[in-house]
């Protein structure tokens, strides 16, 4: 099976590139992080003037143009979709149950800061202690539930300012 990249230039440009194309690319490395390329009969000139492997993004300057390039592979755009971005800053907005149970104990009051992973809730659901933390730091805006409540499978817990 093939495997395809989705390219994007500057924030404006996409491209779908697959495997076989990208082998198909005419291209001598002349220095580490150098390459003379050929494409429909013009020479061009590359380096790789910065990368953030873990960003999967790239400075590249082609004849002394720059552009910031990203390449992502189809997990990564599986990922992105499924709104699962690594390193992405996270705005979770509100918490809900995940799953129907009994609140045992809120550790938290309206107004109050807390920091990600801090303790916000126990949920009991089927004879077990769930302990359900903040996603993100935030201050804590409303709460739903009281101490006792039965909750249903995605009800409102919690709301983040």
């Amino acid at each position: 099976m093939s495997q395809s990249f989705k390219v994007n230039v500057n924030k404006t440009f996409d491209f779908d590139i697959s495997e076989t194309e990208n082998a198909k690319l005419n291209s001598i490395k002349t220095s580490p992080s150098s390459y003379h390329i050929l494409h429909q009969n013009s020479s061009f000139k590359a380096k790789i003037a910065a990368s953030d492997f873990h960003n999967k993004s790239y400075e590249v300057i082609v004849n002394n143009n720059t552009y910031n390039v990203n390449i992502y592979n189809e997990l990564d755009v599986q990922i992105k979709d499924m709104g699962f971005e690594v390193g992405s800053s996270k705005t979770v907005n509100n918490i809900k149950a995940p799953m129907p149970g009994l609140i045992l104990e809120i550790n938290v009051k309206v107004g109050q800061e807390v920091h990600e992973d801090d303790t916000l809730l126990i949920l009991e659901a089927m004879k077990m202690e769930n302990v359900i933390t903040s996603p993100r730091t935030g201050v804590i805006k409303s709460i739903a539930v009281e101490q006792g409540n039965a909750v249903d499978k995605n009800q409102m817990l919690i709301e983040f300012e």
